[in-house]
């Protein structure tokens, strides 16, 4: 039987602004998509605990027993400066900054942003498109647009007609902006611009001669819009109607609001079911920023090399910390916040170590049962991790108890209490055993000191078969000798 039948799991919809039982459009699966990073720059620790967030969310939907369709983009063109229509795209910027191909941009911050990822643990998505690898299926959408009569041409560059859908639609559902009052906020641009209305987006905007990146189009050598790339790759692959969208709240409005209207210019109708959004991530009570200094990178967070920071911290500890938060909530990040979480973490994982050392009883005195659902429940109200590592260190309670021999358990209950404190531990929260992952190294290099005193025998005694043959075997297994003056020593 499939999880998800027995649990009853709510989200809260940023489109209704209230929590709603989950259904999704075909039983038994979920498509879930969420905006990626634009990769101009190292990902900053802000945009970790967004898509951190939403790696929680995926690994429950798969504990469930959901089949998840999980796709994050990377977008690797057309997001200008301060996220408006006109200026200079961030990766052309840092290229010519830089004085290197916008590709090579891509590329590197590309690797960052996976090496980061991989660090805190989270699971790959099922799919990871790039808006440079759908530039047909963006150019087919903006024609169907403009055949519906929500979207015109001028000087080369095709724009979306707000006013105009707003007619037939509502601009603002997600956000609850009025068309009306945005006209009326907005300053009257007196004929410098292409667009016949200040809120009018870019679908298609025509290069500059100086402009290197830029692709053919029935309308002019361009690049696409930033709203438009995520409408494309969301519905290539998860259709024109899917389950889940998220992103950070930064992106609610004008990003996911101009998703909606282009999808509805297009379709007709409404692309998304639930639409989900993660807060910010603050330092020391203010808002994140490079320019005052306020600013942690992920790899200072594990160097400890930030004015911020009185030492360094495993990855495990920093995504305990992540959790200790509702992913809706601002988070403030701290050297003391940090210095208590890395206390939590040590508490929660020797006592996973200790529930192998309970002696089992013939009853039980706890009703493990009803913390087992304790730990579902907080999961089922919108993805509640700060209540279920509550929940969690209320089993970590009574693994004391029985082991102090205060309360009892059965072989039975125990396996249970094993079996769901490693669940939403490793499995659903993600956080990495690094105590044991750190014994284990310790183990290795025990193991590999002993070949190594073996191999320097076998030298000694002139037995270079042997020698060769110790090298050769864990060069085999990745693992390198390097001879010198200091002895011999390994890399792994």
């Amino acid at each position: 039987m499939k999880l998800y039948t027995s649990q009853t799991l709510k989200i809260y919809n940023s489109l209704s602004g209230e929590k709603e039982i989950f259904k999704p459009i075909h039983e038994g699966r979920v498509g879930m998509y969420v905006c990626g990073p634009t990769v101009y720059s190292n990902v900053h620790l802000g945009n970790v605990r967004t898509f951190m967030s939403f790696d929680v969310i995926f690994r429950y939907l798969l504990h469930l027993g959901y089949k998840v369709r999980y796709v994050r983009n990377i977008t690797d063109v057309g997001h200008m400066v301060d996220d408006v229509d006109d200026g200079e795209d961030k990766i052309a910027k840092m290229a010519r900054l830089e004085k290197v191909e916008p590709m090579e941009i891509v590329q590197r911050y590309t690797v960052d942003f996976h090496e980061i990822l991989r660090e805190f643990n989270l699971l790959p998505p099922s799919i990871e498109p790039t808006a440079t690898g759908h530039l047909i299926e963006q150019i087919e959408i903006i024609k169907a647009i403009i055949d519906n009569g929500y979207a015109y041409l001028s000087n080369g560059s095709v724009y979306f007609d707000v006013v105009k859908f707003n007619k037939d639609y509502k601009y603002g559902i997600l956000s609850g902006r009025n068309l009306e009052d945005m006209i009326a906020n907005t300053r009257d641009l007196d004929g410098q611009s292409d667009k016949k209305n200040p809120q009018d987006f870019a679908l298609w905007k025509k290069a500059e001669p100086e402009h290197i990146m830029r692709w053919p189009s029935p309308w002019s050598d361009g690049f696409p819009g930033w709203h438009l790339e995520c409408t494309a790759m969301s519905t290539k692959y998860l259709g024109e109607t899917f389950d889940i969208h998220g992103g950070g709240m930064d992106l609610k409005f004008p990003h996911h609001e101009c998703e909606i209207a282009q999808s509805e210019a297009c379709t007709g109708h409404n692309p998304v079911n639930y639409w989900m959004h993660a807060n910010m991530l603050t330092l020391n009570g203010k808002k994140m920023s490079k320019s005052t200094g306020n600013n942690i990178l992920p790899q200072e967070i594990f160097s400890g090399d930030n004015p911020n920071l009185s030492k360094g911290f495993s990855s495990g500890v920093a995504r305990f910390f992540m959790m200790q938060a509702h992913y809706r909530s601002i988070l403030d990040f701290s050297d003391e916040a940090i210095l208590a979480a890395e206390k939590g973490y040590n508490r929660l994982m020797e006592s996973i170590e200790l529930i192998d050392k309970l002696k089992a009883s013939d009853s039980s005195s706890l009703n493990i049962a009803e913390w087992t659902q304790s730990c579902y429940d907080a999961m089922n109200d919108d993805f509640n991790t700060p209540i279920l590592i509550a929940q969690l260190f209320e089993g970590i309670r009574f693994v004391n108890l029985v082991h102090d021999e205060k309360e009892t358990l059965n072989a039975t209950d125990i396996e249970t209490l094993k079996t769901t404190l490693a669940t939403f531990v490793f499995d659903v929260l993600g956080i990495k055993d690094e105590k044991n992952t750190s014994a284990n190294s310790d183990k290795l290099d025990g193991v590999l000191n002993m070949l190594v005193g073996m191999r320097n025998q076998a030298r000694a005694d002139k037995n270079w078969p042997l020698s060769d043959q110790i090298r050769d075997n864990l060069a085999q297994l990745g693992i390198l000798l390097k001879d010198g003056k200091e002895g011999t020593t390994f890399n792994y």
